[in-house]
């Protein structure tokens, strides 16, 4: 029988409490064997300091002990917030219903009696295992959601309210072109005609916004080598309207180290990152590009500007979703950041920001470093 420990890169923890000291080594040596990762204690008080340090996938509890039985451990338990939903199988020689009721209304799993069967104690394991693992991949399923719906109701607030904002300019103009067009001049027509454009740019920017991160959740990619210096020339080309329009100057190196990714996705990181730092950078933004080697296996890419950088607090919001920093001269939809953050972390890296207010800022991700 192939129990789930050894199904696992890492084996389940199953914490012995048993005063028996000749049948604690016997479960000892048979769990081991079985490939779990076995913990042992001999009474109730250190069993519950065990417990919160280890943190043991299961409790196999031996119900009576001196001093301090089963009964009393697993009530201990179940009282610390650190402990209380620690699975608990009950081991005894008692047969009477009224203690197994007990043992569950304490909240036990489950119970064995003794002297334990290996098959039997084997079996229950990996039942009890399988579902503890299927209710934590529930619970991870289900805060995912949860996340979703905070994000969704951002979006509710906040990019309805651009596109609200924005398709009301596009309306207005164009109401102003059709009632008035032929009294208006040339030049008020085509300053009209060049605000519906760039209105009209900025939803499309704000609708493809969402469908890529909404890819990101949900598309399964092919990884490969990533060659950064075409990634940059690309996402160079991508901004040259507002490179040329803030005279901003972008410094990159020679030589690139390469990573493993997926290159469209990593395009928009650049994006997201290089035209962030064009709008938050100085007269003229000042904007240099690098990698570095960072942890074992893994590569740091940075882009660091030369504005009024951000302040401790708002770093970790400026990648939240639909989330402004407190910048007044600076519009958008707050939505870039985040993108950056689900590619990134889908594609096994990290992101952050490092530097001091009024010194700049780095922004920086993470990706496995080629072999």
């Amino acid at each position: 029988m192939m129990d789930i420990s050894s199904a696992n890169s890492n084996p389940a923890t199953i914490l012995v409490v048993e005063d028996n000291k000749m049948i604690a080594r016997e479960l000892f040596i048979l769990l081991s064997r079985a490939g779990y990762h076995v913990i042992t204690e001999n009474n109730g008080p250190d069993a519950l300091e065990t417990a919160k340090i280890s943190k043991p996938d299961i409790v196999l509890l031996d119900v009576m002990m001196p001093d301090m039985n089963g009964f009393e451990v697993c009530q201990h338990l179940r009282e610390d917030s650190a402990t209380y939903d620690l699975p608990v199988i009950f081991m005894t020689a008692l047969d009477d219903p009224e203690s197994k009721v007990r043992g569950f209304e304490l909240g036990a799993i489950d119970y064995v009696t003794k002297p334990v069967h290996n098959a039997e104690l084997q079996a229950r394991l990996t039942t009890h295992l399988t579902l503890i693992n299927l209710r934590k991949g529930l619970q991870r399923e289900v805060q995912e959601r949860e996340k979703l719906i905070v994000e969704l109701d951002a979006y509710a607030h906040t990019v309805a309210h651009d596109l609200k904002g924005t398709m009301n300019n596009v309306i207005g103009f164009a109401h102003m072109l059709v009632k008035n067009g032929d009294a208006l001049s040339y030049e008020t027509r085509n300053q009209a005609l060049e605000t519906i454009m760039q209105h009209s740019y900025k939803m499309r920017d704000i609708i493809d916004g969402l469908l890529l991160l909404a890819n990101v959740r949900q598309e399964d990619i092919e990884t490969e080598d990533v060659d950064m210096a075409v990634l940059i020339k690309e996402t160079q080309e991508r901004l040259s309207m507002e490179i040329g329009a803030t005279h901003a100057v972008i410094t990159v190196p020679e030589v690139w180290l390469t990573a493993v990714g997926y290159a469209p996705w990593i395009e928009e990181v650049w994006f997201n990152y290089l035209s962030n730092a064009i709008k938050y950078g100085g007269t003229p933004p000042q904007i240099w590009v690098g990698a570095e080697e960072a942890e074992e296996g893994f590569n740091r890419y940075w882009v660091r500007d030369n504005g009024s950088g951000v302040l401790p607090g708002d770093r970790k919001k400026v990648f939240q979703p639909f989330t402004r920093i407190h910048r007044n001269d600076v519009q958008g939809h707050g939505l870039g950041l985040s993108i950056v953050q689900r590619i990134v972390e889908k594609l096994g890296g990290q992101v952050g920001i490092v530097g001091e207010p009024g010194e700049g800022a780095t922004f920086f991700f993470t990706l496995p470093a080629a072999s």
